[in-house]
C-alpha cells in the first residue's frame, strides 16, 4: 500500500475533498483513482466517486499495476537561519530535517523519511529565514522556479549602512549581477534600517548582493510569501503540507489574489 490512514474526523467527508485537504492529491485526481479501483476503505473496494468516509474508517490507496503511486507531496516550512535549503555540506543541517512530527502544524499524510527528495522551490540561504516550499511535485515546480514563471516573492530585510533615496532608486532599477541587468524590483522604506522587497526572480543571494552593491549590509531577511502563499500562521521551524487549494492558486498565480503577509 502506497497511503493508508484512519479518518478522525467526527463529521463524515467526502474522499476526493479529505484527500485534497491532506494534499496527496486534487480531488479530480482522487475521483479518477475511485474510478481506478485504487481506494479502499476498511479493505473494501469505493466504487462510488461521491462516497464519504466516517470517523473510524480506514482509507488505503493502493499500487497502480505495473507502477507504484507517487502522490505529490508539497510542505510548507518556516526556515529558521542556519538550516539550508539546498544539498547540505559536511556538517549542515538540511530543511528535510525539520520535517518531523513535532514541528508539524495540522495534520499530514506522513512523516517524510530524511532521504526523501524534496527539491526547494526557491532557496533560501544559510543566514536567511522564512517561508520555503519542499516539493517533489513537478508541475509545482514549473510554475514557481520555471524559466517563464511569474510568481514573485515578498522580503523583508534589515540593513546596516545609509539609506537614501538615491540607493533604493538604484535598487528599484538600474543593477547587474553576473553580467545581467536584474529586472526591475519593488522596494519600499519601512524604517530606518527596513527595506521590503519583492522580486520576480531569484538570482544566488540576490537581494545581499544588490544591497552591497549600493554600500548597505544586510543583517536580517525574512521571506514572507511566494506568490499568494503566505508565512502567516507557521512559527519558526514549524512545517505544514500545501492544501490542494493553495497549490491551485500558486499554479494560477498571478491572476490570483496574494494572502496578507
Amino acid at each position: 500500500m502506497a497511503f493508508r490512514r484512519t479518518y478522525l474526523e467526527s463529521e463524515p467527508q467526502r474522499i476526493n475533498r479529505w484527500l485534497g485537504g491532506l494534499g496527496v492529491c486534487s480531488r479530480r485526481e482522487a475521483e479518477a483513482l475511485i474510478l481506478a479501483g485504487r481506494v479502499r476503505i476498511d479493505e473494501v473496494v469505493v466504487t462510488e466517486p461521491g462516497r464519504k468516509i466516517s470517523q473510524g474508517e480506514t482509507l488505503s490507496l493502493s499500487d497502480a499495476e505495473g507502477g507504484g503511486l507517487e502522490p505529490r507531496f508539497t510542505v510548507l516550512i518556516h526556515k529558521p537561519v542556519g538550516i539550508v535549503s539546498a544539498q547540505p555540506e559536511a556538517g549542515e543541517i538540511p530543511a528535510v530535517r525539520l520535517l518531523t512530527a513535532e514541528c508539524l502544524q495540522g495534520d499530514a499524510p506522513l512523516i517524510p523519511p530524511t532521504n526523501m527528495s524534496l527539491p526547494a522551490l526557491g532557496r533560501l540561504d544559510k543566514d536567511s529565514r522564512g517561508l520555503l516550499i519542499l516539493s517533489n511535485d513537478g508541475v509545482l515546480a514549473k510554475a514557481v522556479i520555471g524559466p517563464d514563471s511569474a510568481v514573485d516573492k515578498a522580503y523583508r530585510v534589515r540593513v546596516t549602512g545609509r539609506l537614501t533615496p538615491a540607493k533604493i532608486a538604484q535598487l528599484r532599477q538600474g543593477l547587474s549581477l553576473d553580467g545581467r541587468k536584474l529586472r526591475p524590483t519593488q522596494v519600499m522604506q519601512t524604517g530606518p534600517d527596513g527595506l521590503d522587497f519583492t522580486l520576480t526572480e531569484g538570482r544566488n543571494r540576490q537581494i545581499r548582493r544588490m544591497c552591497a552593491l549600493v554600500g548597505l549590509t544586510v543583517i536580517d531577511l525574512l521571506r514572507v510569501r511566494i506568490g499568494p502563499i503566505s508565512l502567516s500562521g507557521l512559527e519558526e521551524g514549524q512545517w505544514r503540507m500545501m492544501s490542494a487549494t493553495e497549490r491551485e492558486a500558486l499554479r494560477s498565480w498571478p491572476s490570483s489574489p496574494p494572502s496578507s503577509v
